[in-house]
């Protein structure tokens, strides 16, 4: 048995710099966590700090969402060197996303056991991404670091780090129900280009497992809604669709709070059912509030 809870290694690999290194981490604590090798997921009388910002390198430029060069329709090798580099990007802080929600909420909001489990799968999951397609980008000549990126994904977890029904909200149940609605034309662009084997990897690995990751977000947040009515709820006895309207309306009005501007279709409708949520979830944060 290790000696070591699950919120003391997420934290040890939310202090790994260099993004290899951070998802092999993650990766080995996952492996004990399931086996059962780490036993505890925390120690009920002790609070760890969770730093503001997780260790990163600094070989990755950083430009401001708004200053990205356009990456362009994978018709060229540059343009699907930019795509890829800017989905390794994006799966290196969904490493960090995943242990961060474990670190900083689950013990603070009194988590059950199943939703570390759930979260120490999908941190196992983007960080075997990150490591794929990192390798796939060198495969095609490039490298990560190459071009430049946005850490909006961080921005948004960090506007929402005291809020675990807005971090669910806006990380899994916006910006990954995003990616599902994206992924598919990425796919196609990819395999009209002649690169086959990065439509393989997105199609075949990333985009179902990320369907599982938007799933976990809308299942804790229907869990949160439903404890705060009945603390003694466990998650496998929410009965949500008894109150799943009252749970649209909470999830529209954290949306409208921490997300700016409304959600942009067109929406892939099959992918985010598969999730677990309808467009009752969604279509009505396509359009702007009117302030009427």
């Amino acid at each position: 048995m290790d000696s070591e809870t699950l919120i003391e290694s997420a934290i040890r690999v939310l202090n790994t710099a260099d993004p290899y290194e951070k998802a092999l981490l993650g990766d080995s604590i996952a492996v004990k966590w399931l086996q059962g090798a780490i036993s505890e997921p925390y120690d009920p009388t002790v609070d760890l700090p969770v730093m503001d910002r997780p260790a990163r390198l600094t070989n990755v430029k950083l430009v401001s969402p708004s200053l990205m060069p356009k990456l362009g329709k994978a018709g060229s090798l540059q343009s699907r060197q930019a795509i890829v580099h800017s989905l390794v990007h994006i799966e290196s802080w969904a490493v960090d996303l995943s242990w961060d929600i474990i670190a900083r909420f689950g013990k603070q909001e009194k988590m059950p056991r199943e939703f570390f489990t759930d979260f120490v799968r999908v941190a196992q999951d983007e960080g075997r991404h990150f490591t794929l397609l990192a390798a796939r980008l060198e495969e095609i000549g490039s490298r990560y670091g190459a071009f430049p990126a946005h850490d909006g994904l961080w921005d948004s977890a960090t506007a929402t780090s005291h809020d675990l029904l807005a971090r669910l909200a806006i990380e899994h149940c916006v910006h990954e129900a995003r990616g599902l609605d994206v992924l598919p034309t990425t796919i196609s662009r990819f395999r009209n280009g002649g690169d086959n084997e990065t439509a393989d990897l997105l199609e075949r690995v990333v985009y179902p497992e990320e369907i599982t990751h938007c799933a976990a977000g809308v299942k804790w947040f229907k869990h949160l809604c439903a404890r705060s009515k009945n603390p003694e709820v466990t998650v496998n006895s929410v009965e949500a669709d008894d109150i799943l309207e009252e749970i649209i309306q909470k999830f529209h009005s954290v949306v409208r709070e921490h997300f700016r501007g409304p959600l942009k279709p067109p929406f892939n409708a099959e992918a985010r059912k598969a999730a677990g949520f309808g467009p009752q979830w969604y279509e009505p944060l396509a359009v702007k509030e009117s302030n009427a």
